[in-house]
C-alpha cells in the first residue's frame, strides 16, 4: 500500500499517525512545508518528507510536482488535509486510479451552492471524507438540495487522538499575567473570531464580579477592538487578563481551574479542549459542533447552551463554589482522552479505512 499524505501545519496528533502508519507496514510518505512544526519529527521518525508549500488553490508547479509523484511512485491512496492540497491534489489526479481521501476539520462552510466545494469536497473524485468529528459527517449527510446529496459512505468520523505522555510540561505560573496567587482562573484559549463567542463570555463576566477570587485568563490573538471594548465596560475589567498567542498555552491551562470554549458554531473538536483535559482542567463548551463530543456532561465536564451567558456563568460559579466537584471533573476529564481519545484508535482506524478503499478498487 503506497500513500501520499498532503498536509499543511499539522499537528502533533496528525504528524504522530503519519508515523504509526509507517510503522504499521505503510508505504506513507508525506508533502507539507518545510517550516511546518513537525516536519524534522516526522523526518527524525523515518517518514519521507518533502517541502510543498502550494501557493493558492491551483498551483501549476504544485500540481506538476504531485502528478509526477502519484505516477512514478504508483501511489494507491492520496490523502489530502487542507483546502489547498484538496484544490491541487485533486487536479493532479485527474484521470488517475488512486483513491482520494480527505479531511475535514470544521462544521459547514461546504454547499452545493458554493462553486469551490464542487473543486474540493464535493467533487466526484472524491472517495471518503475524513471527518474530525460525528457533528461534521453528520453535516455532510444532512446536505440536500433537489437531488443532490452526499453519499451515505462518503463521510467517515475518525477522532484525531492524543496522548497523556505528550502534556507533561509543568504548569506555568500565572503570576506573571499579574494574577494573584490562590486566584479561581477561568481561561479561554482562541483566536478572536465572531464564531468564538468572546461576547457572551464577556456578558457572563457581568455575572460573575461578585466572586472577588474569579479571574479571567484570555489566551490567543485577541486585540480586536470590539473585544477591548467589552472588557472596558466589564465590572471584572481589572480581574480579565490577556496573555497574547503562546506557545506554551496547554502549559497555561494547566495552571488553570476551568478551560471555557463559548464557541456558537462551527466548533470541529476542539485541541484547545483536549489540551485543557489532558492536564485535568475542567472544561465548560457549548453545545456546538463537535464540541460536546468531547465531554460526559456533568462527569467530565459541563455543557451549556451556545449564546448563552447565563449558562457560562451558571457554569463557572457552579465549579467555584464546588471544589471536589470541579477536582472529581479533572480527573474524569483526564481519563477521558485517555480512553477515549487514543492515537492508537485514530492510526487503526485510517489504515482500516486505506485497506477497505483498496479492497473496493480490487
Amino acid at each position: 500500500m503506497k500513500v501520499l499524505c498532503v498536509t499543511g501545519h499539522s499537528d502533533r496528533p496528525e504528524a504522530e499517525t503519519f508515523i504509526g502508519l509507517r510503522k504499521l507496514g505503510v508505504d506513507l510518505q508525506v508533502f507539507c512545508p518545510a517550516e511546518a512544526p513537525h516536519y524534522r519529527r516526522l523526518a527524525q521518525a523515518g517518514v519521507p518528507v518533502a517541502d510543498l508549500a502550494p501557493k493558492g488553490r491551483f498551483d501549476r508547479a504544485v500540481i506538476a510536482r504531485l502528478r509526477q509523484t502519484l505516477i512514478e511512485e504508483k501511489i494507491d491512496v492520496l490523502h489530502l488535509f487542507n483546502n489547498r492540497a484538496v484544490s491541487n491534489g485533486i487536479m493532479a489526479a485527474a484521470r488517475l486510479p488512486v483513491k482520494i481521501v480527505v479531511y475535514r476539520g470544521i462544521v459547514g462552510n461546504v454547499s452545493f451552492f458554493n462553486p469551490a466545494s464542487w473543486m474540493t469536497y464535493l467533487h466526484p473524485r472524491v472517495d471518503r471524507i475524513v471527518c474530525v468529528a460525528e457533528a461534521v459527517r453528520q453535516y455532510f449527510l444532512k446536505m440536500k438540495l433537489l437531488w443532490l446529496h452526499v453519499p451515505p459512505d462518503k463521510p467517515v468520523t475518525i477522532y484525531k487522538g492524543h496522548h497523556l505522555a505528550w502534556y507533561t510540561a509543568p504548569p506555568a505560573d500565572l503570576k506573571q499575567f499579574g494574577i494573584p496567587e490562590g486566584a479561581f482562573v477561568v481561561c479561554c484559549t482562541a483566536n478572536f473570531r465572531p464564531r468564538k463567542g468572546l461576547r457572551f463570555l464577556m456578558e457572563a463576566t457581568h455575572l460573575l464580579h461578585e466572586i472577588d477570587a474569579c479571574h479571567l485568563l484570555l489566551i490567543g490573538k485577541m486585540n480586536a477592538a470590539s473585544l477591548s471594548k467589552q472588557i472596558g465596560k466589564s465590572p471584572m475589567k481589572d480581574r480579565i487578563h490577556l496573555a497574547g498567542f503562546r506557545r506554551d498555552a496547554p502549559a497555561v491551562q494547566a495552571a488553570c481551574d476551568a478551560a471555557v470554549l463559548p464557541a456558537v458554531k462551527r466548533e470541529g473538536l476542539p485541541k484547545v479542549i483536549i489540551e485543557a483535559m489532558a492536564y485535568g482542567t475542567v472544561p465548560i463548551v457549548t453545545d456546538s459542533g463537535g464540541s460536546p463530543e468531547l465531554i460526559e456532561d456533568g462527569i467530565s465536564g459541563l455543557i451549556v447552551p451556545p449564546r448563552d451567558a447565563f449558562a457560562i456563568a451558571g457554569a463557572v460559579s457552579y465549579l467555584y463554589h464546588h471544589p471536589e466537584r470541579r477536582n472529581e471533573m479533572g480527573r474524569h476529564a483526564r481519563k477521558r482522552i485517555q480512553k477515549d481519545f487514543r492515537i492508537e484508535d485514530t492510526i487503526e482506524r485510517t489504515l482500516f479505512l486505506y485497506r477497505q478503499l483498496l479492497a473496493e478498487h480490487r
